[in-house]
């Protein structure tokens, strides 16, 4: 099942050239529903309480360098597929319903990035996980740069493509030379050569290497986020790129970079990850407060939701690093929450670009009158963004929150107030858009039957996980508690630097959240 669900996009898109033009959304629409069924199938099977891979495949690819075929599910990983097949189908039935260039292309691209995204996350071998992780700028870079749009003032679409794949595909060449590196110091401690992260999790190289190689992964995921310093291609990009193309980019791909962290570098660079922790805490603060500042300093909407996608990232990943069971579950809840949001987010402003005839703010407006329907799905999109009480983004943040308190207060407190400007921001955008004085020349009516098929689920989701987040809690909190016990297991028998730097995330006696490391210690 897990190879139907991986090879579907791609093979309808591919199908889909031989369609008639005016078909080939409505079959894309097509295929990425099916790969939904299929995520939705596999998330039923799903055993919370198994331990290890899921519904896995592994067969030796390239055997002499140790490369296999291998592919699994767990609690890291099981929404975020199906997170990636939800936007995925809404997004391209959005883009189905108003007519593209060279369609059978342009939706070849979008069904080629769901198959590489969903890759990256089933991948199990290392170097199977970088070649999906790279795969992923191919077909963004044509859709950036051949569906873009070209923007008065700015660089053009195709400038601001190159500007993504410079940044991005630097950090996937460092990916690249850590992966070889860690298979090849592995092999030379007495092993046999081998990508498979299980495996090399087992025998962690030494602390040295482990140093360097962990900042060759963490810039390559701090740049898909991205994250504040390594987010100077974004705001470029986001004012390029379709609508469509923008929701799953933004609401999917940035996760890959989160989720990078929790599968490759805690198991597999425990002592680097306790050494570098608060460095990579600075990182995630500052994200968060120069996401929040910005985004709501800015009046192009797009880039609204794209600065308030660093901030929610730096949330995230300052779960991640708290080292600490609530704090990844949290992070984990958050990632999808915040794919939840911000596509319809994408969405909701392409709408409201069709009606203006702008994405500045200051021309929007007086939409609530004409349009109740899509001011209240509005309403609850930015309810959750700001993480109003009630909402499953309030229940991710509070596991942050909470394990960062646990690991790191000082940090805790300052992540605090990027909570508090996240409503500013929220408010602010949708105050401007909704309830301004209507500007001369804008059109306000009402969402169209096809508009609100696309936006209603997305919003049910919302509301689905805002009254039961213990879906995706049950069943990631295994996966989680495992992924950040590796940082602490390995410390019995690492340096007394690094022992001594990670005392204090070791978990206790007292801990209320039990880590399973009683066979390791």
């Amino acid at each position: 099942m897990i190879n139907a669900l991986l090879w579907t996009p791609l093979a309808f898109g591919l199908l889909g050239l031989f369609m008639p033009w005016r078909l080939a959304g409505w079959w894309a629409t097509l295929g990425a529903a099916a790969t939904l069924a299929v995520a939705i199938a596999l998330l039923a099977g799903f055993d919370s309480g198994a331990a290890g891979l899921q519904d896995s495949v592994d067969v030796n690819w390239i055997p002499g360098l140790g490369v296999d075929y291998s592919l699994g599910i767990d609690g890291l990983n099981v929404f975020l597929v199906l997170l990636t097949s939800v936007l995925w189908t809404g997004a391209t039935a959005f883009a189905a319903f108003r007519d593209q260039e060279r369609p059978h292309l342009f939706f070849l691209m979008m069904l080629l990035a769901e198959t590489a995204t969903l890759g990256a996350f089933v991948a199990q071998d290392l170097l199977l996980f970088v070649l999906f992780f790279d795969l992923m700028l191919v077909p963004f870079y044509f859709l950036f740069g051949a569906w873009g749009t070209d923007r008065a003032g700015g660089p053009t679409a195709a400038a601001a493509t190159l500007k993504m794949i410079v940044y991005t595909l630097i950090g996937s060449l460092l990916m690249l030379v850590g992966a070889i590196a860690t298979a090849i110091i592995a092999a030379h401690d007495g092993g046999q050569i081998t990508f498979s992260i299980a495996e090399l999790a087992k025998h962690p190289v030494g602390d040295g290497s482990q140093r360097w190689i962990f900042w060759f992964f963490a810039v390559a995921f701090l740049v898909k986020m991205p994250a504040f310093i390594l987010h100077g291609w974004m705001p470029d990009a986001y004012r390029a790129a379709p609508l469509p193309v923008l929701a799953v980019f933004s609401g999917v791909l940035a996760k890959v970079g989160a989720y990078g962290f929790l599968r490759v570098v805690l198991p597999l660079f425990p002592a680097a990850t306790v050494q570098f922790q608060e460095a990579v805490l600075v990182i995630a603060l500052a994200s968060i407060l120069y996401g929040s500042v910005m985004a709501f300093t800015q009046t192009n909407v797009r880039l609204v939701g794209g600065y308030s996608s660093v901030a929610q990232l730096g949330f995230i990943t300052a779960g991640i690093f708290a080292l600490r069971a609530d704090g990844a579950d949290g992070a984990i809840l958050q990632m999808v929450n915040h794919g939840l949001v911000v596509a319809p987010l994408f969405i909701i402003v392409a709408i409201l670009a069709e009606r203006s005839g702008s994405e500045d703010l200051r021309e929007m407006g007086g939409m609530a009158l004409r349009a109740p329907v899509l001011a209240a799905l509005f309403l609850i999109v930015t309810l959750a963004t700001l993480a109003m009480p009630g909402s499953a983004n309030f229940v991710g943040e509070l596991y942050i929150l909470n394990g960062l308190f646990q690991a790191k207060i000082v940090f805790a407190l300052v992540a605090i107030t990027g909570v508090a400007m996240s409503a500013y921001y929220a408010l602010r955008l949708y105050q401007r858009t909704m309830h301004n004085r209507k500007p001369e020349g804008m059109t306000a009516r009402e969402l169209s039957l096809g508009d609100g098929l696309v936006l209603a689920p997305l919003v049910l989701c919302i509301l689905g996980l805002a009254l039961y987040p213990q879906l995706i809690l049950h069943r990631t909190n295994r996966s989680a508690t495992q992924a950040v016990a590796a940082t602490c297991s390995p410390i019995f028998a690492a340096s007394s630097a690094a022992r001594s730097s990670a005392t204090d995330q070791c978990p206790g006696e007292n801990d209320a959240r039990p880590y399973e490391l009683t066979a390791n210690r």
